[in-house]
């Protein structure tokens, strides 16, 4: 099967899960495994390389990696050296009146530690959370960090709007943005702990005499262990787990939470044999929760299908949806390994995937499909788009939202993901990734772009616009069509077109329907020449029917 057919207008659902079912049970014969890379490095790698570990590949990132090696760039990648984003801050309006909620914060600073338990402050802080990481994404750094910080996110499934508190959204985020390439074991353990978590899944209601099961379940269901056929866990086991579990409390005058031994089981806790029947001790005291949970966590992550769940999750997000019986034992189980044998330390194991042969296997590239963030923010990233200077926090949170919202149109609500299993395009089989694209998000994907190039979108008298003129400037030769058709394609289109295609779009476009190169030639050493109104326009023009053309070619897409 065609991995682009689904993209073709008119497509009958039928038709796409019967194709995504015949996909899944024919393997893509890629046989390569963990070994390291040792092709040729080109821009064609390092952009393959980019798109999946950032927001799109801009071409200044482009040309820096070219300075290095295969290792070099990876290892770049996985060691940020950027601080870490300042926290989201008031850019909401509410009275300033003493005695009024959210009086005391004022306007331009931040609220992430303000107690207040106004819901529609809380309601107006988890806006200003979304907007706010909608521009880190866009700012981000030259690294994985971003990109992870939301592969982490939707792994543990918080629905901000249940969590309620804008603050506890923030720091659950922080949190995770805190262990992003540390350990995911010692993430999982801060992360039971976490108010938000203990809000969102009812921690805060687990006590001994009534155990609530409900984050026991998703711990080894969604988080850990998964629902494969490997993972063999019992509802016993989640019943005990839930008793290991008992005693954790939110703490609403402080936003922190804490052990309560009065609400915690002291039972023993007997587990089937898939945790080798193992019996975790009852304890008490004030350090019973955190003994116990321990134990749990030592339990779980003892199991081999712990650390095959998450090389899955890190595949299927970095890589490709299909997971073949090839893969699995080429990649998955090799991959596994490593993070067992690193104590579940995350960078061994995406550093292994990013420096395979099997990451760039070509079969590997140019066959997935942008989530809306891929969409959204890596056109913006990509085209080089200008912002105002940060400094502006009011007209930048605005034009934030709208790209923000503009990922809500097209399928991806940050931190609102439609249940605890995360975006189903990570987890819902046959069809993937191809959740992200039908008859509804495809053209509202095109909409987005379509504003882009022709009116942008404006704030405080301010316009944010794809600026293609300056943007192709950047290029060896922009005044040959031909160099500035494969230009073009190379950085923001990865499939190759025909030489048909391209002279068709060439004549059509850029020479305005002449034959001749110098009409694109001439009116772009014209514009060099003599900047004006006139000029510009000349050349502006033809570069926006083209954009807006490569834009809206279902190809484009997929990275």
């Amino acid at each position: 099967m065609d991995r682009r057919d689904f993209l073709t207008a008119k497509r009958r659902k039928k038709e796409t899960i019967i194709a995504s079912q015949t996909e899944a049970e024919s393997p893509r014969r890629i046989t390569s495994g963990l070994n390291p890379y040792s092709g040729p490095w080109t821009e064609n790698e390092i952009i393959h390389l980019l798109k999946r570990t950032m927001f799109g590949a801009k071409k200044a990132d482009v040309d820096y990696f070219k300075t290095r090696t295969v290792n070099q760039a990876v290892d770049e990648l996985l060691n940020p050296t950027a601080p870490q984003p300042g926290p989201p801050i008031k850019e909401y309006t509410t009275s300033t009146q003493p005695g009024t909620p959210d009086s005391n914060i004022a306007q331009g600073t931040t609220w992430v530690n303000d107690i207040n338990n106004d819901g529609t402050v809380q309601s107006q802080r988890r806006a200003s959370y979304k907007k706010w990481w909608t521009g880190v994404m866009i700012n981000q750094d030259r690294s994985i960090r971003e990109k992870l910080q939301l592969f982490w996110v939707d792994h543990f499934g918080n629905e901000s709007v249940d969590i309620g508190f804008g603050n506890w959204v923030y720091m659950q985020h922080n949190l995770l943005r805190q262990y992003a390439l540390g350990n995911f074991k010692q993430m999982v353990d801060a992360i039971t702990k976490d108010i938000g978590m203990l809000r969102y899944l009812n921690g805060y209601l687990n006590l001994a005499s009534a155990p609530d099961e409900n984050y026991a379940r998703e711990l080894m269901e969604l988080f850990t262990c998964g629902k494969g056929p490997g993972s063999q866990f019992t509802e016993n086991d989640v019943k005990e787990a839930a008793k290991v579990l008992t005693g954790w409390q939110i703490n609403n005058t402080n936003y922190t939470s804490f052990f309560n031994s009065n609400r915690h089981s002291t039972v023993n806790k007997t587990f089937s044999a898939f945790f080798n029947n193992t019996v975790i001790t009852g304890r008490t005291g004030a350090t019973a929760g955190q003994l116990e949970l321990t134990d749990l966590l030592n339990m779980i992550f003892a199991t081999q299908e712990c650390a095959k769940f998450i090389c899955r999750k890190f595949y299927r997000f970095f890589v490709y949806y299909t997971i073949d019986s090839a893969t699995e034992t080429n990649v998955i189980e090799p991959l596994a390994t490593i993070f067992r044998n690193n104590n579940y330390d995350i960078k061994p194991v995406l550093s292994a995937l990013f420096k395979s042969e099997h990451f760039f296997d070509v079969l590997n590239q140019n066959c997935y499909i942008k989530n809306p963030a891929d969409h959204i923010i890596g056109s913006l990233r990509e085209t080089n788009t200008v912002f105002p200077p940060l400094t502006d926090w009011d007209t930048n949170y605005g034009m934030w939202n709208f790209f923000y919202a503009s990922m809500v149109t097209t399928g991806m609500n940050l931190h609102d993901p439609p249940n605890v299993s995360g975006m189903p395009a990570y987890y819902q089989e046959p069809v993937f990734h191809e959740i992200w694209i039908n008859s509804d998000s495809l053209p509202k994907r095109n909409q987005f772009t379509d504003t882009m190039v022709n009116t942008g979108f404006t704030r405080n008298s301010q316009r944010v616009i794809f600026n293609f003129v300056p943007y192709v400037q950047l290029f060896s030769n922009p005044g040959n069509p031909d160099d500035l058709i494969n230009d073009v394609l190379k950085y923001i289109f990865r499939n190759q077109l025909s030489y048909e295609s391209k002279r068709a779009i060439k004549i059509q476009i850029l020479l305005s329907n002449q034959l001749y190169d110098y009409y694109w030639t001439n009116a772009w050493t014209a514009y060099i020449a003599s900047p004006t109104t006139a000029n510009f326009n000349v050349v502006n023009n033809r570069l926006k029917q083209l954009f807006q053309y490569f834009f809206n070619l279902s190809e484009y897409q997929l990275a």
